[in-house]
């Protein structure tokens, strides 16, 4: 299980921009790790609208977000072209980043149990220190809290 202020779980991902990319290349860079249950899905369409829309303030405080879900990647491009998208979302398909994370959870939609992501965010510092964790995200919004938590860093 992730934990505050503890190193982040390395890992390697498959991007949409069809390169692999692992936590360690970001060293030296704030990473913005949030994991959402679907493409194209009304809240997670929220979601990346509002990491979009706060994209500019987060490069401005050394940070590159990074989206993981368990899409496929051509998925994953459709989703980026329909809402813009600057930033890179990771294929998750196995699982193995969303365990390592602890962030899939059973859920219970009309009766019909399934294991799926619970969105959920994390910023790892420049060291590869867990800064911020939130496994209760409320999608509207959250780019902004965000941008707000990274603004209270001290310089």
């Amino acid at each position: 299980m992730v934990k505050l202020n503890e190193k982040a779980p390395g890992f390697t991902l498959m991007g949409s921009d069809g390169k692999e990319h692992s936590l360690s290349d970001y060293l030296g860079r704030k990473v913005i790790l949030y994991f959402y249950p679907r493409d194209n899905t009304p809240g997670c369409t929220l979601e990346a609208e509002s990491f979009r829309d706060n994209h500019d303030d987060y490069q401005k405080e050394n940070a590159v977000v990074l989206g993981i879900s368990r899409d496929t990647l051509d998925s994953h491009d459709k989703f980026i072209d329909k809402l813009g998208l600057p930033f890179v979302l990771l294929s998750d398909t196995e699982s193995t980043v969303c365990t390592l994370y602890d962030v899939l959870k059973e859920k219970n939609m009309y009766g019909k149990k399934s294991i799926g992501i619970a969105r959920s965010t994390f910023i790892i510092d420049e060291k590869g220190t867990i800064i911020y964790e939130n496994r209760k995200v409320k999608a509207e919004g959250h780019g902004e809290e965000i941008r707000d938590f990274l603004n209270s860093l001290e310089k």
